[in-house]
């Protein structure tokens, strides 16, 4: 099966993504703090550090992401609720990034966003419904008048 590997590829990918997310919001906040300029007259020690928060908050849903992933992968067992509803925001979180990083970024960062994007869809897919009873399609019986 390609499950199995695709699961613990895109696990990797998130994994090493959450630490580059972590490491360039950390330098903005560096540049932030050292620039000691505000922005609109706001606190640039609050800038910092609301850098900082969404770097680390960002690194850790990632992180928890790919931690999913894995688990899925090496169980080789479909998510629960939960778990599915944590993997689809993050393939949604890509695809709208992915739309933003052609003009701010570029094509090559597209072809990334949606690299991560087909792998959290394919592994969502292909884990799709293993959990699901199956259920015999028996003909109802009319209702009584």
């Amino acid at each position: 099966m390609v499950r199995r590997p695709v699961a613990v590829v895109a696990a990797i990918v998130l994994l090493v993504e959450a630490v580059g997310i972590v490491v360039i919001n950390g330098i903005m906040a560096r540049f932030v703090e050292a620039q000691s300029m505000s922005l609109d007259g706001l606190d640039p020690d609050a800038m910092a550090a609301g850098t900082w928060g969404m770097g680390i908050g960002s690194g850790l849903f990632l992180a928890v992401c790919g931690a999913l992933l894995l688990l899925m992968g090496i169980r080789d067992r479909a998510p629960g609720r939960f778990p599915r509803i944590l993997l689809i925001g993050c393939a949604v979180v890509h695809g709208v990034l992915g739309a933003l990083t052609v003009g701010l970024v570029g094509w090559p960062a597209f072809a990334w966003m949606m690299l991560v994007l087909g792998l959290l869809v394919l592994s969502l897919i292909t884990y799709g419904g293993d959990d699901a009873p199956e259920q015999e399609a028996a003909p109802k019986e009319a209702a009584p008048a």
